[in-house]
C-alpha cells in the first residue's frame, strides 16, 4: 500500500523535519516543495495499519502545522498498477 502526504510547517524547520521523516522506515521518499505545502512524503507499507501509524507519527511532529493525506487507489490504471504487472 502507498500513500502520499503533503505537509506545511513552521518556516525554517523544513530541513529538520525532512531529516526526522527520513528516519521513519515506511517513508520511502521525502522532498521539500514550493507552494501551498512545504514537504512531500511518500509512504509505503504492506498493511494499512502501517500507513496509519506512520501518518500518526508524522502528524505528531511539533513543527508541522497542516497535512493532507492521499491514499493510492489500485486498479485505476496509474504507474503503481503498472508495477504490479511486472
Amino acid at each position: 500500500m502507498q500513500a502520499y502526504v503533503l505537509l506545511s510547517c513552521v518556516s525554517g524547520y523544513e530541513k529538520e523535519i525532512i531529516s526526522e521523516l527520513k528516519a521513519i522506515p515506511t517513508v520511502v521518499e521525502v522532498n521539500g516543495i514550493w507552494g501551498k505545502y512545504d514537504i512531500f512524503v511518500k509512504i509505503s507499507s504492506m498493511e494499512l495499519l502501517g500507513i496509519e501509524k506512520t501518518i500518526e507519527k508524522i502528524r505528531s511532529i511539533k513543527q508541522i502545522t497542516a497535512s493532507d493525506t492521499m491514499h493510492v487507489i489500485y486498479g485505476e490504471g496509474g504507474s503503481v498498477d503498472e508495477l504490479d504487472k511486472g
